[in-house]
């Protein structure tokens, strides 16, 4: 069974009636991580790795539509947006119309089964803590659910572990901060745990699309289907073009040792290579954490390894309570669900646009999003209006949810033509303001607001 600490920690999940295979896999992480693994990926271990576009791909659209049919859609909801002042699903926020991200995944999904004849279910990968608000909103929604198949299936969850010694971290004032999410990488466990594995199979899908729900652009979109199929690879993931603002993201690479495709994530990455990654020439394409996945081939891969799939372990050192710093430093375990693409030998990417990465992780990316930068069709899809996307930096003001719809009370400013905004101080934003090309505004200790129909230039 191990040390005291690993003992501890399996008796306190199985207690909490978490999986037994989920309990294996945390078993074997914390393994590594007694015996010093830190996950790190360094430079002189990878090279840079090219890969095709999406763009200069024929894909015919007979095939598409039947490679759609052999799909179901997942997402992963096990956000709270507490990084936005949340305390319940982050998919639940407004983006559009009076629509909510789940308003807006379930019409998108509805409106191609409408027009394309595909099954194509549509299943929530929520936490505890998600769960019961996500249900609830889906519920108007009556013709969602797909016969045999469930709406939804729950992460796993594991003890965080206190950084002195890796015993069980306890906090009597709030007994579910002692959890932590053990990453994205958890939905290959979660999915066999709970038997849906099995049961899209026997359902007679043959992939997986997978994405995160605050993405809207991750459409399940039958010509990227139709590619995948085609491709004969067990595994994939969309790839985007890397910005200045992902200089601090993740990157692809090639490992050198066996020329497979790796998925390096920042806290991967040893200090002195923070210059390589931060290297948008060298390593030129980022995750957008879409990816695709043929079920035999993950049934055979993880039936193989007794459930553990063997993805690279990711340290991440935090305060018990993330919002009290004199709480002590605890160990988060997780993985990512992309790096599951080094454990398969024929995995590839594709370079798609970035239409298909629309990510809201701040109340920066939801000005963009709630702006007229996007239209919203009558496919639910959102397509870019504006030539380019406007770099927008909002000042602590802005941060929570609560604190934006303050500033904002009328609506997003027109950004189509905005290159970049950044807002310094408290500054209130009234109707039909227009902000054209780099604009700056510096309220300094005094709040300021931008009257209605004034053009920011």
């Amino acid at each position: 069974m191990g040390s005291p600490g690993l003992s501890r920690a399996r008796e306190k999940m199985a207690d909490a009636g978490v999986d037994e295979t989920a309990i294996e896999v945390f078993s074997h992480y914390y393994r590594l991580l007694e015996h010093g693994e830190t996950g790190m990926i360094p430079e002189s271990d990878i090279e840079p790795h090219d890969m095709e576009s999406l763009a200069d791909v024929t894909v015919d659209d007979a095939q598409a539509t039947a490679a759609l049919d052999g799909t179901a859609v997942i997402k992963l909801n096990g956000g709270l947006g507490t990084s936005m002042g949340m305390d319940r699903a982050k998919s639940l926020l407004c983006v559009r119309k009076g629509l909510s991200f789940l308003d807006v995944i379930a019409r998108q999904v509805l409106h191609l089964r409408a027009t394309t004849g595909a099954r194509l279910p549509l299943i929530f990968m929520n936490s505890f803590r998600t769960s019961g608000d996500t249900v609830a909103a889906l519920g108007r929604y009556e013709d969602l659910a797909v016969p045999g198949l469930p709406l939804e299936f729950h992460q796993n969850k594991e003890p965080k572990l206190l950084l002195r010694d890796l015993l069980p971290a306890s906090l009597p004032r709030d007994p579910d901060l002692e959890w932590c999410p053990p990453g994205h990488g958890d939905l290959y466990t979660a999915l066999l745990g709970t038997g849906l594995l099995d049961a899209l199979l026997e359902a007679g899908y043959e992939r997986v699309f997978v994405s995160n729900s605050d993405n809207l652009g991750a459409v399940p979109d039958p010509r990227v289907a139709g590619w995948f199929a085609a491709s004969g690879a067990p595994f994939a993931i969309e790839a985007v073009r890397r910005t200045p603002s992902d200089r601090k993201g993740g990157h692809f690479a090639r490992r050198r040792s066996d020329g497979r495709i790796v998925l390096r994530e920042t806290a991967q990455t040893l200090p002195q290579d923070k210059e390589a990654l931060a290297d948008l020439e060298r390593h030129r394409f980022t995750s957008t954490n879409n990816l695709w996945f043929d079920l035999a081939a993950m049934k055979e891969a993880l039936s193989v390894r007794r459930g553990i799939l063997g993805l690279p372990l990711i340290r991440n050192v935090k305060h018990l309570d993330p919002t009290d710093p004199s709480t002590p430093e605890v160990v988060q375990i997780e993985t990512a669900m992309g790096a599951a693409i080094e454990i398969f030998e024929d995995a590839t990417t594709i370079e798609v646009g970035r239409d298909r990465f629309v990510p809201v992780k701040t109340t920066n990316d939801l000005l963009v999003l709630r702006s007229d930068v996007y239209a919203l069709g009558e496919d639910f899809v959102l397509t870019q209006q504006a030539e380019q996307v406007p770099f927008v930096d909002l000042d602590g003001p802005y941060t929570t949810v609560d604190q934006f719809a303050q500033r904002f009370p009328e609506g997003a400013p027109s950004l189509a033509e905005a290159t970049s905004l950044k807002v310094t101080g408290d500054v209130t934003f009234c109707r039909g303001v227009k902000v054209v090309g780099d604009v700056e505004i510096d309220a300094g200790s005094q709040a300021q607001r931008v009257e209605s129909d004034s053009v920011l230039r």
